[in-house]
């Protein structure tokens, strides 16, 4: 069941002037020419500029190439997509019925997209002003979690290190199914690390994807330190 367009605005703690705006954020051009593309588009520049000020303010020792990775890693699909789902967006996405029977709502090029395009939109009813505590908000963890060394290193990487350094067997990434079609698949992995008692399962677009996110949530049980 799609949910009300006004609901999400309360859930985002935002009063738009123009709820219209809210509701094209959420509409997948799926849906015809009026959808959330520009918006998108914008919104993707503004997110940019956001979270590089804020790394330029917060790490003023950093040189420019190690800003530029720290905000590709935060600012990448995978990421928007994991703030999209924090937010339930998912539940508020506007999908043609295509779109709809193959679980567009749940896949994570189109998640990301609806992040920046709510971005675009709480711009353009008011101003950057306005718009920049609520990405600094949904970024908040992520930012306080940063290092400049360590969170370059994807998590099967930082998994691996920290099994080796402990002269431990390197984790198992099971394939567990994949569903979709060849154009839109979903890799379901599960991560076996054998001082763990339980394994850890990831989901993803890509085979590649889903192994991050069971290594994630290893490294979470595990309780390595970001």
């Amino acid at each position: 069941m799609i949910r009300p367009i006004p609901e999400l605005a309360r859930k985002l703690g935002y009063a738009f002037n123009d709820i219209d705006r809210c509701e094209l954020a959420m509409t997948h051009r799926s849906c015809g020419k009026k959808n959330n593309e520009r918006l998108e588009f914008l919104g993707d520049s503004i997110l940019n500029f956001i979270i590089a000020e804020e790394l330029f303010i917060r790490f003023p020792q950093a040189r420019e190439g190690q800003m530029s990775r720290l905000r590709a890693l935060l600012v990448k699909g995978e990421t928007l997509a994991e703030i999209a789902r924090e937010l339930g967006l998912g539940d508020y996405l506007r999908l043609g019925s295509g779109e709809l029977k193959s679980g567009g709502f749940r896949r994570d090029s189109i998640l990301a997209d609806a992040v920046e395009a709510v971005i675009g939109a709480i711009y353009t009813d008011s101003d950057l002003a306005t718009v920049r505590p609520f990405v600094l908000g949904w970024y908040a963890e992520r930012l306080d979690r940063l290092d400049l060394n360590e969170t370059l290193k994807d998590s099967k990487t930082r998994l691996q290190e920290f099994l080796q350094s402990r002269r431990l067997a390197l984790p198992d990434y099971e394939l567990l199914r994949v569903d979709g079609e060849a154009h839109d698949q979903t890799f379901y992995i599960r991560c076996h690390v054998e001082t763990m008692s339980q394994s850890t399962d990831g989901v993803g677009n890509s085979r590649r994807q889903a192994e991050q996110e069971a290594a994630r949530q290893a490294l979470d049980l595990l309780q390595v330190k970001k």
